[in-house]
């Protein structure tokens, strides 16, 4: 077997009265991402780690903002099709572990949702993919509540063909 990791990383400050996306899940709040597509931040990291453990370039590199193709997308429309693009040169996700830092709303009533809506996306067990929730504890633009940023580490595998 050959096996692949990724990291990928998002930010994007928050905008009142647009509706927020983490993980696919929407989830209640007055404000959502400044963003070209949902802006769905969790879901943004995962394509990027999912991309680099691929050694596919990056999402902006698929879906570049100056596109008005992508205005306004549903990230999870986004992520199927790179999941497509990985699984299509016969990769497959191992499991993926991804950490949202968000100062409010809390994220604990919907992290279970963000996890099994991920899974879906990815194509796996929900047992593959684990979602942390964390804080900034007041400190620097997430931490005064500005802005929300998200980890993605995923784990690809193959058989060889070497």
């Amino acid at each position: 077997m050959e096996f692949r990791v990724g990291y990928g990383y998002d930010i994007h400050q928050f905008a009142e009265g647009k509706e927020m996306m983490l993980g696919g899940v929407k989830v209640t709040s007055p404000r959502g991402f400044l963003a070209h597509s949902d802006g769905d931040v969790l879901l943004h990291a995962l394509c990027d780690a999912l991309l680099g453990a691929a050694g596919l370039g990056d999402i902006g590199e698929h879906f570049p903002d100056s596109d008005p193709r992508f205005r306004g997308a549903a990230s999870a429309e986004l992520t199927t099709h790179l999941v497509g693009i990985v699984t299509g040169q016969g990769w497959r996700v191992s499991n993926a572990d991804l950490t949202v830092v968000i100062q409010e709303p809390k994220m604990h009533p919907y992290k279970e949702r963000i996890r099994q809506r991920v899974a879906e996306l990815l194509g796996v067990d929900g047992s593959r993919v684990n979602v942390k929730a964390k804080t900034k504890e007041w400190l620097d633009a997430v931490g005064e509540n500005r802005a929300a940023e998200a980890h993605a580490v995923v784990l690809i595998e193959r058989n060889r063909t070497d």
